[in-house]
């Protein structure tokens, strides 16, 4: 078969005020029309520099050796005319982020206009045509409307498909899909991968995806290529890698991925058994609404939830089923419109002042994303002692100094790690410090709010290993929320499913996630894909038969 992007000998150095740094190693791969390459490994590997080097879009500091050649274009040490006329035209990328990928201040329409307008030489009235056209051919609803639309008023699985409709505007060779899914929805998420999978089929596109999922790889791509420190250590035929695979190191990464448990075989474990302790936080008929008069927006619509003492109970939904609103209302962060809630006993619509504060000091929270969460100008230790210098304004220097060291070493970092800035840290070592910050006043309660879904699979196995040790030493209960079903499965007692701000259903993760009852539930668990090639096309099959509806 003919190959749109043909990688030989590649190598990428950066240049640092330290010295050169190679982050790419005599990396050779090819893409054929119509296939799909997946390139998977974890942070730091140099997938992503790959992906990078195949566009010409390197930073001013990289640079690359050895040859990279797109539909017969050399794009190293290709001017930037050259590659502009080859971007968007020969190839184009799908970025992980589409909200930083959209311009906010710009309507949609506009944007996918002004990428046929840069390749072909047709009029505005005709660009904005094909926009419309191009909306309507990745599934999005009323595309003469939300031509007109800004980002914003967008879901995220809607900004994708925007990002895709400009990737594909002038019938690209070659697709760059950079974790083109990592943040979204597992319905979401099948339907962006049903999408891209007809699109490659339909115009031959070549499609190379980088990954850190493997269900989406066993979902999508026709061979695979590991990567390791910059070098790649196996590839093959998907079923190949990912069921028979040779590397130690590919071997690792999939003894670490968590696998949704579809039947009763036991491929799936929860970690904790369902408990019967005193209730830590209640929500009693909860109901939320944002706005005001005809255009307000109701969140909760009486939401009734408990979790116990040394429990974890699984949040899970799509985007806008109320997840996240439910676990900010535990928080004392959102006020219900009416019904109750309850933390350690007492009213929390109530408390006010010393006694509020008093409360949420027995919260701890962990959020997605460490980078935003941590303040960059401060140290390790500044953003560890951030809850201490609140919460415990009589402890000294040196006992606050102790504590931080103390709760650095709980959650397996060193010590030494307080004197570095957070953007020195990896992904999981940032996470982890948001842990200790969580755990450092010994809270009766963690909520974390979508903890490891950025993080590759074996850092987010060690930072879920990490909580469920401390769990089991200090005794707080849990509020998990989740969009991972295989994670909440393997680490939730109890499993709540939102849909449209009420609870759909909830009761033991293992039977209500292996026997579901109503349909949302079993279409969420069908739209989960699974690390095996073979059963992952069946459960496809079946979806696809079934409809919206399908069942796992």
């Amino acid at each position: 078969m003919n190959s749109i992007l043909e990688i030989e000998n590649l190598g990428v150095t950066f240049s640092t005020e330290s010295g050169d740094v190679p982050a790419v190693r005599g990396v050779s791969l090819r893409v054929a029309a119509g296939e799909t390459l997946a390139l998977v490994g974890e942070s730091g590997s140099g997938k992503s520099t790959v992906a990078l080097a195949a566009l010409g879009l390197l930073p001013g500091n990289a640079r690359a050796s050895g040859g990279v050649s797109v539909g017969g274009t050399d794009v190293v040490g290709a001017g930037e005319a050259e590659l502009a006329r080859l971007r968007g035209r020969t190839a184009s990328m799908v970025f992980q982020e589409p909200a930083t990928a959209l311009d906010p201040l710009t309507r949609i329409g506009k944007q996918i206009a002004e990428v046929v307008r840069n390749h072909r030489d047709v009029s505005r009235r005709e660009a904005a045509a094909e926009a419309v056209a191009l909306l309507r051919r990745v599934g999005i609803p009323e595309p003469e409307r939300r031509a007109s639309a800004f980002p914003f008023q967008l879901s995220g699985g809607q900004r994708q498909r925007v990002v895709i409709a400009m990737a594909i505007a002038n019938s690209p060779g070659l697709l760059v899909a950079d974790e083109p899914t990592t943040a979204l929805d597992v319905t979401v998420q099948a339907e962006i991968l049903d999408l891209l999978r007809a699109l490659a089929a339909d115009s031959g596109t070549g499609v190379l995806l980088v990954t850190h999922n493997m269900g989406v790889v066993a979902d999508f791509a026709d061979r695979v290529a590991v990567m390791l420190e910059g070098e790649i250590v196996e590839t093959g035929a998907v079923e190949e890698v990912l069921l028979r695979p040779t590397h130690e190191y590919t071997r690792r990464l999939l003894a670490a991925v968590p696998r949704l448990a579809v039947t009763g075989s036991g491929n799936g474990s929860v970690v904790r058994e369902e408990v019967e302790g005193a209730p830590v936080v209640e929500l009693r008929d909860v109901s939320v609404r944002f706005g005001r008069g005809p255009g307000a927006v109701r969140a909760l619509e009486e939401v009734s939830l408990t979790v116990r003492a040394g429990e974890t109970v699984g949040l899970v939904g799509e985007s806008g089923s109320g997840k996240s609103t439910a676990a900010r209302v535990a928080l004392g962060l959102v006020a219900p419109e009416s019904g109750g809630v309850s933390l350690f006993g007492a009213d929390l619509r109530k408390a006010r002042g010393r006694a509020r504060r008093a409360l949420l000091a027995g919260v701890g929270v962990v959020l997605q994303d460490p980078v935003a969460s941590l303040d960059a100008r401060m140290s390790v230790a500044e953003c560890v002692a951030e809850p201490l210098r609140v919460h415990r304004r009589g402890m000294g220097a040196a006992e606050r100094r102790e504590r931080v060291a103390e709760v650095l070493e709980l959650v397996r970092l060193p010590r030494e790690l307080a004197r570095r800035g957070p953007r020195e840290l990896s992904g999981g070592q940032r996470q982890r410090v948001s842990l200790a910050r969580a755990l450092v006043l010994e809270p009766r309660l963690l909520v974390a709010d979508e903890p490891t879904s950025a993080l590759d699979v074996s850092v987010q196995q060690t930072v879920l290993e990490v909580i469920s040790e401390l769990q089991a030493e200090l005794g707080f209960a849990c509020l998990f929320v989740s969009h991972d079903l295989a994670v909440v499965q393997q680490f939730a007692g109890r499993v709540v499913v939102m849909r449209d701000g009420r609870v759909e259903e909830q009761g033991p993760t293992m039977s209500t996630l292996l026997h579901p009852e109503t349909e949302y539930t079993r279409r969420l668990i069908a739209a989960v894909p699974i690390p095996d090639p073979v059963l992952q096309r069946e459960r496809r099959k079946r979806r696809l038969a079934l409809g919206t509806g399908a069942g796992a």
